[in-house]
């Protein structure tokens, strides 16, 4: 089984109590999202890895003028998506497909590019994605991500492996490389047990 089917079928089982039991462990949500439509004018908004689209729908709700996207692999989690995003139908639009190819390839480009504990599981195809939102901004615009970071906790980082998650400090580089940060922060959790990454950032010229 490929990685990508492996991570579909994970999804399907866990679509329907993924809101109900992440809340404990997706930490940084809420701040990235006020923090990065706040710094940047914001009509076009992607988000990648949406899931059920809890970040769309927050973004909607405070945004009444910008539009957004949403693309991820699994069909079940965009089936809660919609139902959460219902209301907000007429400036959403979603999309059932891995992240491997710039969107703005036949669109336009975006002001921002979220990414919210999801590069993470790209296992592989992180850099391909990165690169991917890169090219998908508009001039000035941003990338802002939240997501796993690293741990010194063995026996975690197993069990983060077997739930599809990498551990192991591998995205920072990547980001910096590719974009100027604005907001580069690591943060612990539940006592140093793991940190997750903040990053916000201009795409380099």
């Amino acid at each position: 089984m490929s990685s990508t089917s492996a991570l579909a079928g994970y999804y399907r089982f866990h679509a329907g109590i993924y809101d109900a039991t992440r809340w404990s462990f997706l930490f940084g949500r809420n701040s990235l999202l006020k923090t990065a439509l706040a710094m940047h004018e914001t009509h076009r908004v992607l988000e990648i890895g949406c899931g059920t689209g809890h970040n769309l729908r927050t973004m909607c709700q405070h945004h009444s003028s910008a539009h957004f996207t949403g693309i991820d692999l699994s069909a079940a989690m965009l089936e809660k998506a919609w139902r959460n995003l219902r209301r907000h139908a007429g400036r959403v639009r979603l999309i059932h497909q891995s992240y491997d190819h710039p969107l703005s390839a036949t669109g336009d480009k975006f002001d921002l590019v979220i990414c919210s504990y999801a590069l993470s599981m790209f296992n592989p195809g992180w850099e391909q994605a990165i690169d991917c939102a890169c090219k998908d901004l508009a001039p000035g615009g941003l990338f802002a991500l939240v997501d796993f970071h690293h741990t010194n906790s063995t026996a975690f980082r197993r069990w983060m492996e077997h739930n599809h998650v990498r551990m192991e400090g591998h995205l920072r580089e990547h980001l910096t490389a590719t974009f100027q940060p604005l907001v580069n922060r690591t943060t612990k959790a539940y006592g140093g047990l793991w940190e997750y990454l903040t990053f916000i950032g201009r795409a380099r010229m």
